[in-house]
């Protein structure tokens, strides 16, 4: 049985994402703060992990970059009452591979839980190596070096990177981008697409405001120029 992790110290947010989760066939472990939660993922070793942001003891961010240095590679999904760009590409450029923000349904929750565990699963097998200017990509452990830099690609960041590549010089559509990968086109998650680009430019790109080889095509979406 898939197990998730789920951190969350809302008591009503908690409890309703065990129901849900448990009616999906999910085994649900809990932890109310910080600390909890990099103890029991730490003892437990979970399928997939919800991070809620702000939680006492340590925040999501500080729980995600801990797991993430000591080599967790399974999928983590921050649940954050923040809308602002900046926040979200922070647990982006920390190591996580999804966010979504509250408050949410609970079919667009479930469909990112899926996507999720469905590309984590498919990243086995043997090394397949990319370069991206001067940054070398391993698309099967997600790491990225650039510049003696070592940066770690989520899930989604891996797959938009592949799919802009295989179109390479030709614009690739948001809603495409966020049907394929996500496979969430009835949700509204409009910028969902736009805060991974921001994430990945970060870590791919020497200059990430003016980016060189990730562009954006004005009201279309984004395009890989070798």
């Amino acid at each position: 049985m898939t197990r998730i992790l789920v951190a969350e110290d809302e008591p009503d947010m908690l409890m309703g994402l065990r129901e849900n989760l448990q009616m999906e066939g999910y085994e649900v472990l809990e932890a109310v703060d910080g600390e909890a939660a990099v103890e029991l993922a730490t003892k437990e070793r979970p399928d997939l992990i919800l991070l809620d942001v702000m939680m006492p003891k340590l925040d999501g961010f500080a729980v995600c970059k801990r797991l993430r240095e000591a080599g967790f590679t399974v999928p983590i999904l921050m649940l954050t009452a923040r809308g602002q760009e900046e926040d979200v590409v922070r647990g982006l450029e920390l190591g996580a591979d999804d966010y979504i923000t509250k408050p949410f349904g609970v079919a667009e929750l479930l469909a990112r839980i899926k996507t999720s565990l469905r590309h984590a699963g498919a990243r086995t097998g043997v090394s397949k190596m990319m370069t991206i200017g001067d940054t070398e990509i391993d698309l099967v452990s997600g790491q990225a070096v650039r510049g003696g830099e070592t940066y770690r690609l989520g899930h989604f960041e891996i797959e938009i990177v592949k799919m802009l590549v295989e179109n390479a010089e030709q614009p690739v559509d948001r809603r495409e981008l966020l049907s394929k990968i996500w496979g969430l086109e009835a949700f509204p998650a409009d910028r969902t697409v736009d805060n991974h680009i921001v994430s990945l430019r970060r870590k791919l790109e020497k200059d990430p405001k003016h980016p060189r080889h990730i562009l954006t095509v004005h009201s279309i979406g984004y395009k890989f120029v070798p």
